[in-house]
């Protein structure tokens, strides 16, 4: 009889549950719609409606908080996430809702609060996390710059008089262009302070760019010189009014069409009117905020723009070029780049290439080096290798040009990057690079052999036909000469490269048995601290035993010990014990006296 009825009642509770749980989704899918729509008033009586059938559904009231939210609501927010969060407390959308309520309502250390939780419960959402407390911290300075502005103006500030009256004389209709470049130029000089700032913006500077005549001349496909100055005092404001000071670049950015139309300016071929816009673009690009603000807008176009600059004889180039490097390692700004790079930016560097002493030489040595890091992209990098004009430039650079060895620096680390990747362009083009870089290897610049040898010990391997002339070129007693000098990167370079060379040529494997006598630099390497050093020098040793004679050149040498200790050894890399197995199969095969 109890147990019965207890059970019994249990089976109805559940039932009613599973009813009144499909009649609360059914609500929830009608509130969601209604907050697509933009109905959130709809939405949130739906979703009232839908906790008055399950009360305990967080959904619902995370749902309902973010309604709340766009109607301004923010207590009742608040509200909605403490009970969401009664019902699971680890609930993130609830912390990240309840911050951006605190937020709203000014209370900044809850918020942050909300944010640390998030970041508390999954380590994964750093980035989101990192982005809500610095969209607080901003929020908190500029209510106290605001503050403190206004604290200012009613102890008689005169700056904040003169802006009021300049601002007011600026919009006044009708007047000669001239008029309003003097009152910007006047204003650009008393906006300079940290207070003076925030009282442009409060007395809404930025609506200047409403004004008929400002923003003719600001986004005039051509211009009048009057217009041309016009324009350069509104930029030689804003970087008054921008510099230091992250709210107004926010504010700036915000305005319609003043992304686009930077872009454009830098563009136009004016160069007072493109050194200014590099200066203000420059304030953005030299801090996180001001870059993720950046690249909020379509820069799809940038890459090619900056780069153009390199013909430029003047600091336009470096300023340019600094620009290029700030944003070059945001993924966004990679991903951005790909729409225009095989059409726009691909045919413009190849040209800046074939046409290196009518450009910048130090720009065009820090625009190779960016594209160079450019190529962390998989894509772009790809795009690249594949390009036969940019090998062909990049070896008309180094032959007509040796002389301007920054330039000749970046372009062979360039060629490393590329040569990450293998096609048939690499293919086709190894015998014509291995060339360049065996001239260069005679070079006075160290920095330049050892990158020229780095190049070398990769695209060898894309072509039998490379690795023949590289030899016949005399590459293996180059390498040897290197080794003996000692140098770190170079011989790690210098020993792939003998280990491409002896895999494939019987005369490469001649010339090092004839070079290294007794092996004597490749027992040395067999004893290094580097896996990629030994493994190297294991294989060509092994190699070089294929020779009559070369096992016998051995006797009395510590050959086997260390060939046994690398065999037998716990190396990372397999490739050292496989290779020192093989050379030590090789010896005693060779030789019967081991």
């Amino acid at each position: 009889g109890f147990l019965a009825a207890l059970e019994q009642d249990a089976k109805e509770r559940a039932q009613r549950r599973r009813s009144n749980e499909q009649l609360a989704n059914a609500l929830k899918e009608q509130g969601n719609e209604a907050f697509r729509q933009g109905d959130f008033a709809l939405a949130i009586l739906s979703y009232s409606e839908g906790l008055q059938k399950l009360r305990d559904k967080q959904e619902l009231y995370t749902n309902r908080a973010q309604a709340y939210l766009k109607l301004h609501e923010y207590e009742k927010a608040i509200s909605d996430c403490e009970w969401a969060l009664k019902c699971n407390k680890n609930c993130l959308k609830a912390y990240f809702l309840m911050g951006k309520a605190h937020l709203a309502l000014q209370h900044f250390t809850e918020a942050r609060q909300c944010y640390e939780k998030m970041l508390q419960i999954d380590p994964q959402k750093e980035n989101l996390v990192k982005d809500c407390v610095n969209e607080a911290r901003l929020e908190e300075k500029r209510l106290r710059e605001e503050e403190r502005a206004e604290r200012e103006a009613q102890a008689g500030n005169s700056a904040a008089s003169s802006i009021q009256e300049l601002l007011q004389r600026i919009c006044s209709p009708g007047q000669d262009i001239l008029y309003y470049t003097g009152g910007i130029r006047l204003l650009a000089e008393v906006v300079s302070s940290c207070s003076g700032q925030t009282f442009f913006r409060t007395n809404n500077g930025f609506s200047i760019l409403s004004h008929e005549a400002v923003r003719g001349a600001f986004c005039a496909e051509s211009r009048s010189p009057a217009e041309e100055e016009l324009c350069v005092s509104l930029l030689l404001l804003w970087q008054a009014v921008c510099a230091g000071n992250e709210e107004n670049q926010r504010v700036l950015m915000a305005q319609p069409g003043v992304g686009a139309q930077l872009a454009e300016l830098l563009c136009s071929g004016t160069a007072q009117l493109q050194r200014e816009t590099l200066a203000l673009v420059s304030l953005y690009s030299e801090s996180e905020g001001g870059r993720r603000l950046l690249l909020r807008q379509d820069l799809s176009r940038w890459l090619q723009i900056l780069m153009a600059f390199i013909k430029s004889t003047d600091a336009r180039a470096d300023s340019a070029m600094n620009i290029l490097s700030d944003l070059i390692g945001e993924k966004r700004f990679q991903t951005q780049c790909q729409a225009t790079f095989s059409t726009g930016v691909l045919p413009l560097f190849t040209q800046l290439l074939v046409c290196a002493r009518q450009v910048n030489p130090w720009a065009l040595a820090r625009g190779v080096a960016l594209l160079g890091s450019l190529c962390a992209d998989v894509g772009l990098r790809a795009q690249l290798a594949q390009s036969r004009q940019c090998w062909q430039g990049c070896l008309h650079l180094l032959e007509e040009c040796p002389e301007y060895q920054q330039c000749v620096f970046a372009v062979l680390g360039l060629m490393m990057n590329l040569l990450l990747e293998s096609n048939g362009t690499i293919q086709d083009l190894a015998v014509p690079i291995s060339g360049r870089c065996l001239a260069l290897l005679s070079h006075q610049d160290g920095r330049i052999v050892t990158r020229a040898t780095g190049v070398l010990s990769r695209v060898l391997a894309a072509s039998p036909s490379a690795v023949q002339a590289a030899v016949e070129g005399g590459v293996v007693k180059k390498m040897l000469k290197f080794l003996k000098a000692g140098g770190h990167l170079t011989s790690t370079y210098a020993i792939k490269t003998l280990s491409i060379c002896t895999k494939s040529s019987r005369r490469a494997q001649e010339e090092l048995l004839k070079g290294d006598k007794r092996f004597r630099l490749l027992l040395k390497l067999l004893q290094a601290g580097d896996e990629l050093l030994v493994g190297n020098a294991a294989f060509c040793l092994g190699q070089c035993l294929l020779l009559p004679g070369a096992a016998s050149s051995l006797l009395g040498s510590a050959v086997v010990p260390l060939l046994l200790r690398q065999a037998g050894g716990d190396a990372q890399r397999t490739s050292v014990q496989q290779n020192s197995a093989i050379a030590l199969g090789r010896l005693c095969v060779a030789e019967p006296r081991y």
